[in-house]
């Protein structure tokens, strides 16, 4: 006769912990998956908040689109639409909202130090993270420790088939014709003397169902100024790339980007060829959230016809718009 035997064998006790791990990992993918959607569900709902929010400034200022970006400092479209997206109080602390005169005179460095983005009469505003403007699928980022640590954020707006400042345009299209840029809802203002200073509704005559509005960027890591939204350079996206291209983003400066830090995608300095163009770019598998000027919010493939893209982003441009 055996005695009774009070426990595992070590092979029983492997196997079992085999057994486990098989099923752990086959649930991980499940769970993750689950989260990842939830998290851009989120996001999701944060875009269409903010086109909204856009709308509604619409609708209190003789229709018309905010303005993208006053020069380099004085303010972008994020500061605009504070008011809409329940942070009235911000807005009302931010001094000096697209007074870009001060980026001129004799008293030019002392102006600048105090009324532009990082500084000291906004910083208050700039060195808040803006709930609405974010996206969960994204990690969590260090402030700009070289901008006096003002917050990134993960919306864009529009410029087009362009350069941020809308100057120049280049590319090709697949037919291999000239890349003709054919407006965009956001416009670069550089100067008090600049025309228009904003684009009507009514001029978004390709529809506003078929023009984008807003896109997700990802933040940068480090001191990479993708996100770094309160400022000019990290306010807007264009069309040359298509959405999470893993061709560079081309930044206006070298020192504003750095590929090598981990996460940060691939980016350069412009050049003569090659001007300043951020693509759309998101944390989500497959694509990227973008929402259109009548407040819809669709998720666009990486794979998108480049055409087509570029299509979405024009405001005049005629152009036949492709699947999507």
């Amino acid at each position: 006769m055996f005695g009774k035997r009070n426990g595992f064998t070590l092979v029983e006790l492997l196997v079992v912990i085999a057994i486990i791990g098989v099923l752990v990992a086959l649930l991980l993918p499940a769970v993750q998956s689950a989260r990842e959607s939830a998290r851009r569900s989120q996001c999701n709902n944060n875009l269409k908040q903010v086109t909204l929010g856009m709308l509604n400034y619409a609708d209190g200022f003789k229709q018309t689109f905010p303005v993208g970006e006053y020069s380099c400092c004085w303010g972008t479209w994020l500061v605009a639409l504070l008011p809409f997206v329940e942070q009235q109080s911000l807005f009302d602390q931010y001094k000096y909202f697209g007074s870009i005169q001060n980026a001129a005179g004799d008293n030019f460095a002392q102006v600048d130090a105090n009324t532009r983005y990082g500084g000291s009469m906004n910083l208050a505003v700039t060195r808040t993270e803006i709930k609405a403007y974010l996206c969960p699928s994204d990690p969590k980022t260090n402030t700009v420790n070289l901008r006096n640590r003002v917050t990134l954020h993960n919306y864009v707006a529009n410029h087009g088939n362009t350069t941020l400042g809308r100057t120049a345009t280049f590319g090709t299209t697949s037919a291999g014709q000239p890349n003709r840029f054919g407006g965009a809802p956001f416009i670069f203002v550089g100067s008090t003397t600049a025309n228009p200073q904003a684009v009507r509704m009514a001029e978004v005559v390709d529809g506003l169902s078929s023009t984008m509005a807003f896109s997700e960027t990802v933040k940068g890591q480090g001191n990479d100024l993708r996100g770094f939204s309160w400022w000019n350079g990290g306010a807007h996206f264009s069309t040359n790339l298509t959405p999470n291209s893993s061709q560079p983003d081309v930044l206006e400066a070298d020192i504003y980007c750095f590929p090598d830090v981990r996460l940060n995608p691939p980016c350069a300095a412009p050049t003569t060829a090659n001007p300043s163009n951020i693509a759309a770019r998101s944390r989500h598998p497959g694509g990227v959230l973008v929402s259109m000027c009548d407040g819809a919010v669709k998720f666009i493939s990486n794979n998108v016809n480049l055409d087509t893209w570029r299509g979405m982003s024009t405001n005049n441009g005629g152009e036949t718009l492709g699947e999507y």
